[in-house]
């Protein structure tokens, strides 16, 4: 009887792991994700799963009991002091096999060859919490990943960069790699911007992140890869000029931007419609992968929001007020800058031209803001001073008329010379203190006497 019961309870565990399995209408993909999570979770190998999967579709639930449980059990039972020191190896050493584990048992005399079953040595292991997998998830380094989800829209965006397919680029009509930039609301799932660009370099993040503010309005903060595409100058200074909060996501750690990772997957699916119609251009293929978008994704319900509604009806109907700035803002939050040494003739060198920037300046470090779509003229920078525009210097065919030097660069008028007059001063003093000194000549001469 107690034989029957164990075979039952450990049928009704098996059910329970397999039972997401065998619901209905469940494609490959998703089957495969969650064969992947029970494996994770339960220590158990897929093989071990797809086992147990054939014997309830061949059985029910009776071909889910232990074969032979009754007669066997005794006999196949692990001895506790024998499951402790299988234990205890495992703990010892968490990569040892269970076959490594028997051998040193068996070694070691504590156990009969042929007494411990792998299979059996395997559950009890797991069962106790001390499976291979179980092991390997206590021992990673790091913390561990949970879940998060803002509230509200706008509160954070995440942003990260996925290779496309080859298209012909340029006049030759060369094939070459073109790359989707996706920038992802947290808390509705709203794709604020994505595009595929046919460079891998910091301007296609600029784009990205420019077309979704005028769309959308500012975040409170953004959350961003790692890579060299967003870790730059501008994109510091962008942020804090938009007043938003900048994070980067930790190397290697991908799981930590699981949202819009998880969105680069669904794309997959795009990617193979879109073989199937063979764009021959950039333009056509981001034209496809707008309607797929929205007609696929933004208006399509969603799992990961409340009452499965889709992004789009997320993201519209959060009562979160939008913030926008003004345009001239906006576009200056955008300007590059870099830091260049103002020459002896008021000028810099910038982008292989000359600027003229002021003799007020000469010998200072100034901060250039620049458009790199536009360098007919820069925005000049220096703490204290109001910033100026410089043009670029023209060279004629005769020299151009020097400016005239600031006021207080300029020399005053002087009657006479001070450097003089100091000296003048030094030498009367200096006569004066040599005046009492002795004339051993003039004591000779008014004795008449040698001295």
């Amino acid at each position: 009887m107690r034989d029957q019961k164990k075979a039952e309870e450990i049928a009704v565990q098996r059910f329970q792991l397999i039972a997401p399995l065998l619901a209905e209408g469940l494609d490959a993909g998703k089957a495969k994700e969650l064969k992947n999570h029970i494996c994770k979770t339960s220590g158990l190998s897929e093989r071990t799963i797809r086992r147990y999967l054939e014997q309830y579709r061949n059985e029910s639930f009776k071909g889910l009991k232990p074969k032979g449980i009754q007669g066997k059990m005794k006999k196949e039972a692990i001895p506790p002091h024998l499951l402790e020191q299988a234990i205890l190896l495992r703990k010892e050493a968490p990569t040892r096999s269970v076959a490594q584990i028997i051998q040193i048992l068996e070694w070691e005399g504590l156990a009969q060859p042929g007494q411990l079953k792998r299979s059996t040595l395997q559950e009890k292991l797991t069962e106790r919490g001390y499976s291979s997998r179980q092991m390997r998830l206590y021992s990673q380094s790091g913390v561990a990943a949970r879940r998060f989800q803002k509230r509200h829209r706008n509160q954070l965006w995440q942003s990260d960069i996925k290779f496309g397919p080859y298209l012909p680029i340029g006049p030759n009509g060369i094939k070459k790699q073109v790359y989707l930039v996706a920038i992802i609301d947290d808390a509705t799932r709203f794709i604020l911007h994505g595009a595929f660009y046919p460079t891998l370099d910091s301007r296609i993040i600029e784009d990205a992140f420019r077309n979704a503010i005028q769309k959308y309005g500012v975040p409170e903060a953004v959350y961003f890869d790692n890579g060299k595409q967003y870790r730059t100058k501008w994109m510091s200074r962008t942020c804090s000029k938009l007043g938003t909060r900048l994070i980067y996501a930790k190397p290697y750690a991908a799981e930590s931007k699981g949202k819009v990772e998880r969105f680069n997957r669904v794309v997959d699916s795009f990617l193979g419609e879109a073989a199937l119609d063979k764009p021959n251009s950039l333009d056509r293929l981001n034209e496809l992968f707008q309607v797929w978008l929205s007609e696929c994704y933004q208006n399509k319900p969603h799992s990961g929001l409340d009452e499965n509604i889709s992004p789009e009806t997320a993201f519209r109907s959060d009562k979160k007020a939008l913030r926008f700035i003004d345009p001239d803002k906006l576009a200056n939050a955008f300007l590059h800058c870099e830091t260049r040494k103002v020459d002896k003739s008021g000028c810099i060198s910038f982008m292989d031209q000359k600027y003229e920037v002021g003799l007020s300046f000469i010998g200072r470090q100034v901060d250039v803001v620049y458009d790199p779509a536009d360098l007919e003229e820069l925005t000049i920078e220096y703490e204290g001073y109001s910033p100026w525009r410089a043009k670029k210097l023209v060279i004629g065919e005769r020299s151009g008329k020097r400016p005239p030097l600031p006021s207080h660069l300029q020399s005053p008028e002087a009657d006479s010379s001070r450097l003089l007059k100091a000296a003048e001063q030094k030498h009367k003093e200096r006569k004066i203190e040599q005046a009492p000194a002795v004339s051993f000549r003039a004591v000779w001469k008014e004795d008449g006497e040698d001295v």
